[in-house]
């Protein structure tokens, strides 16, 4: 199953959203993925990190598991009995706090969503796919390779903007300027009105 987004409204996605069978109303838990460190922020790289912060809600504090969770390398909150996760780990190992998250609160990878960035895809357009191999993202190979599945569902967020025609390795670390993250934005602002609301 394939969603991508068609340049609409906020309005006019949350009536397809209701319209539709969104898969969304299924998702248990939503992963957001990028680097940790103040050198990642806002890099095209950390695309799904920014995507689940934004339907967190600006300024909400993610939490640790408590003290008998030590180990356990992912911080999260809960929002209307959705689980969403930001993994602490590098994005070639966030497999492991995939896996770490699924068991700690039990939940099936097919009631995963994972946020990510996509350079395959134009910046300020999404995809919503399940059960798609990784296509070379390192973060969902490790993430793959630790569940022994790809049966989760991903929100692949472009990140290719029209200045980046080289590899994806050549600019995803980079800090996203202000007319590109104008952009991504407003591509972000039509995933939040998909979940949660």
């Amino acid at each position: 199953m394939i969603w991508m987004n068609s340049g609409c409204n906020n309005n006019d996605r949350k009536q397809q959203a209701q319209a539709m069978d969104n898969p969304a109303k299924n998702w248990k838990l939503i992963v957001g993925l990028g680097n940790p460190g103040s050198q990642y922020a806002k890099t095209y790289h950390n695309a799904g990190e920014m995507a689940v912060r934004m339907i967190a809600g600006e300024g909400t504090d993610f939490q640790k598991p408590f003290s008998i969770w030590n180990g356990k390398p992912f911080s999260y909150i809960k929002k209307e009995g959705v689980v969403i996760m930001v993994p602490m780990t590098y994005m070639n190992e966030s497999g492991k706090a995939v896996t770490s998250a699924i068991r700690h609160f039990g939940i099936q990878p097919s009631e995963m969503a994972v946020f990510h960035d996509d350079s395959d895809l134009p910046l300020g357009t999404y995809k919503i796919e399940f059960g798609r191999g990784s296509a070379g993202h390192n973060g969902i190979k490790s993430i793959i390779d630790h569940l022994g599945t790809q049966d989760f569902w991903r929100v692949r967020i472009g990140v290719r903007s029209d200045d980046e025609q080289g590899r994806a390795g050549d600019f995803v670390l980079k800090k996203i300027p202000p007319h590109d993250m104008e952009r991504l934005n407003e591509a972000l602002s039509h995933i939040k009105v998909l979940n949660l609301e």
